[in-house]
């Protein structure tokens, strides 16, 4: 940074300290800041929302990929005859086409419609702050300069050609700032309102997205349900369990010190 660029920053942040301490007059536009709120909230909803959306999709995988592992330990239970172990193995293969399906499918559509979008919509959100930190810097120049007119106004110089020119100076920064404000308050309420039309149809997919796995997952583990006893009740298959662990415990093997 050049000494002159660092002398401006240096006045840019005395003046502000000045204005937010009430010693200098600061200029208010209203209307701006209120949509300055509103796009800063935006901007943050949909900096959340595209970090859940890629949390999901890999929330999909890591659960696939649990599915997986878990059919993978439970085939080592079992005996190559043991009746089980060949329900073991349908299993694994039914978990290991719901993972590819996952890392295909899933991972494809939901990239192209959800996480591409939203990511696009964000990447101009940048763009859009830097331009009112453009604005914020002229409007501290240019109240920085109104000031200036003031105490020369109040205590006039013995250079009769320093006022002239300090309201010359000041004329230009309040066109400058005018300029980028009204293009921003125009601006702002128009991106704003373009956050419905655009996130309409990546809802849409999210959901979509969401039914078409789910029903896959359920199809592909309903044609397991054939190789598995009638479901019974929660306290008879408590009572199995209860019966197991007893004659565990008559093991002579569990009295030993």
């Amino acid at each position: 940074m050049s000494w002159s660029g660092f002398k401006k920053n240096l006045n840019r942040a005395t003046t502000s300290v000045l204005s937010k301490t009430g010693s200098l007059d600061r200029t208010t536009d209203r209307e701006f800041e209120e949509e300055e709120r509103r796009f800063k909230s935006l901007d943050q909803k949909v900096e959340r929302l595209h970090k859940e959306a890629m949390g999901y999709s890999q929330s999909v995988r890591n659960m696939t990929g649990s599915q997986l592992k878990i059919a993978s330990t439970i085939d080592q239970f079992y005996d190559d005859g043991a009746p089980m172990g060949v329900y073991g193995v349908k299993y694994k293969e039914a978990v290991g086409k719901l993972d590819q399906q996952a890392q295909e499918e899933l991972d494809a559509s939901y990239r192209t419609a959800v996480l591409e979008p939203i990511g696009r919509y964000a990447s101009y959100f940048p763009e859009i702050n830097e331009a009112m930190r453009r604005r914020n810097k002229k409007l501290l120049d240019y109240d920085a300069a109104r000031s200036k007119v003031r105490k020369l106004v109040e205590k006039p110089s013995e250079d009769s050609t320093k006022l002239p020119r300090a309201e010359h100076e000041a004329n230009a920064l309040r066109e400058a700032y005018e300029t980028i404000n009204a293009q921003l308050t125009s601006e702002l309420p128009k991106i704003v309102d373009s956050r419905v039309a655009y996130l309409d149809p990546s809802f849409e997919a999210v959901v979509k997205s969401q039914l078409s796995f789910a029903q896959d997952a359920h199809n592909t583990l309903e044609g397991l349900r054939q190789f598995f006893p009638p479901e019974t009740e929660g306290y008879e298959l408590e009572a199995a369990t209860d019966g197991i662990l007893q004659q565990m415990r008559e093991l002579s093997i569990c009295g030993l010190a």
